[in-house]
């Protein structure tokens, strides 16, 4: 029975729950479980069924349960409302880190990078080849096509558009209202991104087509989806006259709540990454790497003279004082 398993019992990735979203609840574990307690009910979710447990606002969580979803092999994501911010990260499920040197891999060499970001325009055109294409003729294929998608809502809506205005960092201080309500639709969905990303135990910071930032890899994900969420919310919402950042953010919690888009993003970034690859490993090797034997295993004391000679200025700890809680006669 599962509540009986050991967390090292892992659930492929594949066969798990994408993503369990959290708020306004105490997060705490039983055996096995991590359990959900708020004042209407106590839910309990087995851990290693989840691949990302995304904690919105309004949410508590001891280390007991931190420890579980750890061991589980379960990302852990502080998030905004709906998740659509990501604030900080855990670990992902996949705590081995094949899926890691695989993208790694694949970005370093001109050709594999080449074919995964054919790959990525290749879900924008479906019934184009790009498998002789370049960058520079890429990008200009998608300059053309998100120009046809802007023309198109504006022409549905009703609503003017002049092209698009952004300021890095300042997204509302620039641009019309439809302008302004892109950038809050954008940053929601590369928040979800990000989380998916994370989860999975792949880089946000390794791109394909975007390159130099920290998360590049998130922009290159959510550009998929853009024109099927972001965009035409943008001008549903101009429409209506809903222009605040809150409007923007609201809807988009609520167009994606189904939890169908977390599903889609992880499984195109399998395919994206692991299209050549018939598995990857999804535990954790515990390995050493060795220059002439490739890897040997870890948790192995391999010099016990070195670890000896440590002593306690080796480390460094830092604690609190002791708290003595007042004695009081009943």
């Amino acid at each position: 029975m599962w509540w009986l398993a050991d967390p090292q019992d892992l659930h492929r990735v594949a066969d798990r729950i994408s993503s369990v979203y959290v708020e306004r609840c105490h997060i705490d574990r039983d055996d096995n479980a991590v359990v959900l307690v708020n004042r209407e009910r106590t839910v309990r979710i087995p851990a290693a069924m989840v691949a990302t447990l995304l904690v919105g606002p309004g949410a508590r969580i001891t280390t007991a349960a931190v420890r579980l979803l750890a061991d589980s092999g379960t990302a852990l994501c502080w998030v905004g409302e709906k998740g659509v911010r990501l604030y900080a990260s855990g670990i992902g499920p996949s705590r081995g880190s094949q899926l890691l040197l695989r993208q790694a891999y694949l970005v370093t060499r001109t050709k594999e990078r080449l074919a995964v970001a054919r790959r990525m325009y290749g879900m924008r055109f479906p019934d184009e080849d790009v498998s002789a294409s370049t960058m520079q003729q890429l990008r200009g294929r998608e300059g053309a096509r998100v120009k046809k998608i802007y023309r198109t809502h504006s022409a549905r809506t009703g609503v003017p558009w002049d092209g698009r205005l952004y300021k890095p960092g300042q997204p509302f201080e620039t641009g019309d209202d439809v302008n302004r309500l892109l950038s809050a639709g954008h940053s929601c969905l590369y928040g979800i991104c990000h989380a998916a990303i994370v989860g999975l135990g792949a880089s946000p910071g390794l791109g394909f087509v975007h390159t130099g930032g920290a998360t590049s890899f998130v922009l290159d994900i959510a550009d998929l989806y853009k024109a099927d969420y972001t965009i035409p919310l943008a001008f549903d919402l101009a429409a209506k006259g809903h222009t605040s950042e809150r409007d923007a953010r609201t809807a988009f919690r609520d167009r994606i709540a189904d939890g169908k888009l977390m599903t889609r993003i992880v499984q195109d970034i399998k395919a994206l990454l692991l299209s050549e690859v018939t598995d990857v490993p999804e535990q954790d090797a515990h390995e050493l790497w060795d220059e002439s034997l490739g890897s040997v295993p870890g948790g192995i004391n391999w010099a016990n003279d070195y670890a000896d000679a440590l002593d306690a200025t080796t480390f460094i700890a830092i604690t609190g004082p002791e708290v003595h809680e007042p004695k009081v006669d009943f």
